[in-house]
């Protein structure tokens, strides 16, 4: 069961160039995104409403998307404008549509209610509109319910048996970090980790050389139901960083827009992007493949625990006080559901009638 009431990242801009037609599950529905000669981004179910055929096979014509099995013809709003060989068309033959929009250099799309669809609130990431930060975007696909990818990285702490050669985590770094206290959101949480006098990461040395002893922080930001935002960087130790002296400072920032697209298999949409002028195509080819690296570092541990988990549903996931993030996640998503569930009656008597108008107009056919 799903969050449908909010935004999720859908794809990246980049792959809707050239006529391109995009097919992609999100929430257990299959979707065909495409962008018409207009600029304007179409999401539409990927499925044909004569025969069940994949509109993602089909072929773009302008602002609208022909079947390339029996040539039906639909326009940017679903409805079907042209039946080969037949000069009138069914009312009933439309596809769903869905509210998309393009923010950030992301595709965003709204699974519920689109009366509901207000773009003011798409979570966004800022960064990537500006300039000054670069980084090269990312996807992984990940055979895992999305929130075991949220608990990962709401729990700061596997980095320092999970990462240590990349991210630069180590025992010491549970024990000797501080953080602020979790500040709990309406819809999500914020908090800011710092390892004083430590080493450079190791994902960092690789293009920062000279840099003896750094102070560290990491500023966590996760958004319900399955954002990670992280701004990031290492400054000389004891430079008063904590207390706003960015001078010699390196600085990061990172998306992680985790996406489900079943139950058990997710999309992960990434980015962590620098600030360098100096040499800056070749640290952010350095940066991603780092990135790159520890991701796949996750991605085993996290999917055999989602092959753990399954095969014993009625397992007792436990907790520690260092829990405190991802467990204010899963009860904000708890809460979204409860909310979604209780207005679902209506909308499902609504979705009712509507069936019945259409089974009506197909008989008619």
């Amino acid at each position: 069961m799903f969050v449908k009431n909010c935004w999720y990242v859908a794809g990246w801009a980049h792959e809707l160039i050239d006529g391109a037609l995009l097919g992609r599950t999100i929430l257990n529905e299959r979707i065909l995104f495409y962008k018409g000669e207009n600029d304007s981004v179409v999401a539409m179910e990927d499925r044909c409403c004569h025969r069940g055929a994949a509109l993602s096979l089909g072929r773009l014509e302008g602002n609208n998307v022909r079947c390339m099995y029996h040539g039906l013809l639909f326009n940017s709003a679903g409805t079907c404008i042209e039946v080969p060989g037949r000069d009138a068309i069914p009312p009933s033959f439309k596809v769903p549509t869905y509210p998309v929009e393009v923010q950030d250099k992301l595709i965003w799309i709204w699974m519920g209610d689109p009366a509901l669809a207000d773009k003011t609130t798409i979570p966004g990431f800022h960064y990537l509109s500006q300039p000054e930060w670069v980084g090269e975007p990312g996807y992984l696909h990940y055979q895992a319910n999305y929130q075991l990818m949220v608990d990962n990285l709401a729990d700061f702490n596997h980095v320092a048996y999970v990462h240590p050669t990349t991210f630069g985590g180590s025992p010491n770094y549970v024990a000797e970090h501080t953080e602020s206290p979790l500040e709990r959101l309406d819809n999500g949480f914020k908090v800011t980790k710092w390892h004083m006098n430590c080493d450079l990461a190791p994902f960092v040395k690789k293009f920062v050389k000279g840099m003896g002893k750094v102070d560290r922080w990491n500023t966590v930001r996760m958004q319900m139901p399955g954002y990670f935002y992280l701004e990031s960087g290492f400054s000389p130790a004891g430079n008063g960083i904590e207390k706003g002296n960015m001078e010699g400072a390196i600085s990061f920032r990172n998306l992680q827009a985790m996406t489900p697209e079943t139950e058990d298999s997710t999309h992960l949409f990434w980015v962590y992007l620098h600030n360098q002028t100096e040499n800056q195509d070749l640290i952010t080819r350095s940066l991603s493949a780092s990135i790159l690296e520890g991701l796949y570092e996750d991605m085993p541990i996290i999917e055999l625990q989602q092959k753990i988990l399954a095969k014993d549903p009625g397992f007792t996931l436990k907790s520690m006080p260092s829990d405190v993030g991802l467990n204010h996640m899963r009860w904000l998503v708890a809460q979204q559901l409860k909310k979604e569930q209780a207005q679902a009656p209506q909308r499902d008597k609504d979705q009712a009638r509507k069936d019945m108008v259409r089974s009506e107009a197909m008989a008619g056919a």
